[in-house]
This record gives structure tokens, sequence and C-alpha cells, in this order.
């Protein structure tokens, strides 16, 4: 019997500790403004390059202790399958307007098939796509790390069945849009707007002050885009929703991806000496 969710990629504690720690680092390299000041290195692009390479092996650590821990041939094809098919999802939304296709099949896959399998599908899509788009960029680490969480925190969603699944995962899709625009954000945040503007980054100010202002930045320049990426998310899931939580499902009951190998020992043993048809 398939259940809520059928773990694809198996979490042992040791995984789960490196992710977490993971988790940590993210949300660090992510609200980087908050910790270091542009310039520190002694460049005003040093901060957010620097902390991408830590993302980029961060991302790396976690990816190859995941395949320690555990992932089989079965769950590798079903990644490279799917990672293919949100690289040529991708382009078809191509950010425009917020538009984005690439969401709705990372959350629905971390749901089927897990955590692990969700935050390793949010790496390989986006560094896929990125490769056949041409976005590849000090941006990229970022996306990749985001969207690795909008795919492994979809796992563990609460159980559900039914429409109220459907509901649940649509509504959860709406609210990762908003997040990770809001993410993203702060990767550029620095740069992006005159020092004189009531809503930049000012290096010195108080962490409420500077915070009052990056809401405000991500008000008057993200809303629209987040909400069209949203409501993208929430119409798909609602849409497509049914039909491909039936497929993957249907996928992993064909693939047991933790079914345990068994031996028949009833089974008479072969004399030797013979050929297949005993001759």
């Amino acid at each position: 019997m398939i259940t809520a969710t059928t773990p694809a990629i198996r979490l042992t504690p040791r995984v789960s500790l490196v992710i977490a720690l993971a988790a940590f680092l993210g949300l660090v390299a992510f609200f980087w403004p908050f910790v270091v000041a542009p310039g520190k290195f002694g460049s005003n692009y040093a901060p957010p390059l620097i902390f991408g390479a830590l993302l980029v092996l961060v991302l790396c650590v976690v990816l190859s202790e995941i395949a320690e821990g555990g992932i089989s041939s079965k769950a590798l094809a079903m990644l490279g399958v799917l990672s293919a098919v949100n690289a040529a999802l991708r382009p078809l939304g191509a950010g425009t307007a917020g538009i984005e296709t690439v969401f709705f099949v990372l959350v629905l896959a971390g749901r089927v098939y897990g955590p692990g399998f969700g935050f390793t599908l949010g790496c390989t899509s986006l560094f896929t796509s990125a490769l056949i788009t041409g976005g590849v960029g000090p941006w990229m680490p970022y996306q990749m790390f985001g969207c690795a969480f909008v795919g492994m925190l979809a796992g563990f969603l609460p159980r559900a069945t039914g429409r109220r699944e459907v509901l649940m995962l649509a509504v959860y899709g709406s609210l990762s849009g908003y997040l990770f625009g809001f993410l993203l954000n702060l990767s550029f945040w620095p740069f992006s707007l005159d020092p004189n503007s009531s809503i930049a980054y000012l290096p010195g100010l108080p962490f409420t002050e500077q915070w009052h202002r990056y809401l405000a930045f991500d008000l008057a320049t993200s809303l629209g885009w987040d909400t069209g990426r949203a409501v993208t998310n929430f119409v798909c899931v609602v849409l497509a929703g049914p039909a491909v939580l039936t497929t993957f499902r249907r996928a992993a009951r064909r693939a047991r991806f933790r079914a345990p190998a068994r031996f028949d020992r009833t089974a008479p043993a072969r004399p030797t000496g013979t050929d297949a048809d005993g001759l």
C-alpha cells in the first residue's frame, strides 16, 4: 500500500543532520546583508559571491551524503526523468510576469517521494535548466538552494487525502512562490537601488530599520512578480495535481523504492554439471 509519502531516498540520521546544518548555512547565505556589510571583503560584490560559493559546497556535501545514505538506481532514474521534465518546463514560463512552471512538479514530487528526493530534485532541476537556458550566474546557487527547500518542505507536509491534499499542496505551492521570491531578493538587494532611496540598503543601520527597509523594497519591487508565481503554482497544482499525484504514486508502486530483497529458500538447488535445460 502506498501512503501519502513514499520516500525514494532514505534520510539517515547523519543525512538529516547534514541537511539541518545546510539549512542553517543557507539562511545565513540568504540573509547576508544583515550579517556582513558590502565592501567588508574588499569589494561590494564579494559577500554574495563568497556565500554563493559556500552554497555550492554545502549542496555538494548534502548530495554526496544523500547518495551515500542510499539512493537506488530506480530513484536515480526517476530523479533524472523529473529533472529533465522540469528543465523542459521552465522555458515555457521563462519568468514572464512571474509565471514559473517549474515549482508545481517540485511540490508534487516532494510530496510523493519524500523530503530527501524533493531536496535533490530542486538542486538538479535548477542546475539543468540553467545550463539549457543560459541562466548560469552568481544567482544560480541561491536559486538551487531555494528550490531545494521548496521540494524538501513539501515532503514534510501533514497527511491528507483527496481534495484536501490537493488544496493543501496548492496553498503550499502558492506560499512557497512568495517565500522563494522573498529569499532571492535578499541576494541582490544591497546593489539594486540608489543608496539615497528610502528602501535601499544602508550599512550600519539597526536591524529593525534595515528589516523595515527590506520589507518595503520587497513589497514595492517584487510583490507583483511573486504573485504571478504564486498564482501559477496554485492553478497548476489544482488543475494537474490529481493526475500527476496518481501518476507519481503508480510509478512508486511499480518501482518499490524501499522494498527489501527477498530470497526464496524453499527453491530446489540446481544440480551441478547441467545446463539450463537439464541436459
